[in-house]
């Protein structure tokens, strides 16, 4: 087995050498993604092996709870079709049971229960040292990555890995396959005069979750129900053009990009976009978003009532129903929706042929 992780190491080496990211020599090696970072704990760094991974202990909430004193970090929160990566501090974290928030130029919504394992992380790489703390669900998928800054307090960092270090560090761990996901109520025992309803007395629009639950309906399948005042399916091939006109007209946005286990958010405005290949980039300073436009299989315009006025947003899906990101103008409760953003969808929408639903 010890010859089984070595010869992992080496072709991690070799792979990362010529610039293959980790989920990519994961899946030619066919490993999970935390298969493939448990494999380097207790390695030794050296010219065959470039990673060293310490176990840490499943206190999820603490470990959040602690990184304040570390400072500037970067977020990173991705999903199959969209990279999220924030720099900040972890300010004002707490959790209710499995549910965690932080607040701040970091925000992040957090689900516990999706957590399964977590390491600290240590590259050589030819930028030198990167160090970092990932955490993964218990398919050995990615949930969210903290990675140390040059500006980050390393000796508050080294102090966070010892507290959290697991008694057991063991280069091996069992992940389990996916689980499909449960298929859609059948939409005639669905009750869309009832749901329509519940719809537009929303008062918040975190009642929208409630509101899915109550009805047994999918968030895909609630937009196709829903009253068109409410719901609309949109073109998805412009949305490079989206971005250019809020850096243009200095729009502040929301972005909110997640996978089961976290939602991290960015707001404020954006002022580098670029698109290379199929790839649609915000590159700013402290915010990055590096978004797969061929993976969008349907964009859809959507409206939520609330005490504060309607709240605007484009919801992005891949083929499998799955969220990909979400948009909005940045708002506070008791605010209405700035205008410049409702203006700037309605605008892209005008000019943009609906697709048919």
């Amino acid at each position: 087995m010890t010859h089984q992780f070595q010869a992992i190491r080496q072709a991690f080496t070799t792979m990362r050498q010529n610039k293959i990211r980790h989920r990519d020599i994961a899946l030619q090696l066919g490993l999970s993604e935390a298969e493939l970072v448990a494999v380097h704990t207790g390695a030794t760094i050296d010219a065959d092996t470039t990673m060293q991974a310490i176990r840490l202990n499943n206190e999820w909430a603490a470990i959040i709870e602690a990184l304040e004193p570390l400072g500037e970090v970067m977020a990173l929160t991705r999903n199959e079709s969209c990279v999220h990566e924030k720099i900040g501090v972890y300010r004002d974290a707490s959790h209710n049971g499995n549910v965690g928030l932080v607040l701040g130029e970091i925000d992040l919504r957090v689900f516990y229960s999706q957590w399964a394992f977590g390491f600290a992380v240590k590259e050589h790489g030819e930028h030198g040292e990167q160090n970092s703390l990932q955490f993964y669900n218990k398919t050995g998928t990615a949930i969210h990555k903290i990675f140390i800054k040059e500006q980050s307090n390393k000796t508050e960092y080294a102090q966070l890995v010892a507290r959290f270090t697991a008694d057991k560090q063991e280069p091996n761990i069992i992940c389990v396959p996916a689980t499909p996901p449960a298929a859609e109520k059948p939409d005639a025992d669905i009750d869309v005069k009832g749901f329509r309803q519940a719809w537009a007395d929303m008062k918040d629009t975190h009642d929208f979750f409630g509101l899915l639950r109550k009805f047994g309906v999918s968030r895909l399948q609630s937009f196709r129900l829903a009253e068109t005042r409410f719901a609309q399916r949109i073109a998805k091939d412009n949305l490079p053009a989206l971005f250019d006109t809020a850096v243009a007209q200095a729009v502040s946005i929301m972005v909110f990009t997640g996978n089961p286990g976290m939602i991290q958010i960015h707001s404020g405005v954006i002022y580098k976009t670029a698109v290379m290949g199929p790839w649609i980039n915000v590159l700013d300073l402290r915010f990055s978003l590096h978004l797969r436009q061929d993976h969008i299989d349907q964009a859809w315009l959507i409206k939520k009532p609330t005490v504060d006025g309607i709240v605007t947003s484009i919801e992005l899906f891949d083929k499998q129903g799955d969220t990909i990101v979400m948009l909005f103008g940045e708002r506070k409760p008791g605010k209405p929706e700035l205008p410049q953003w409702r203006a700037l969808v309605d605008n892209m929408v005008k000019e943009l042929t609906p697709c048919p639903v």
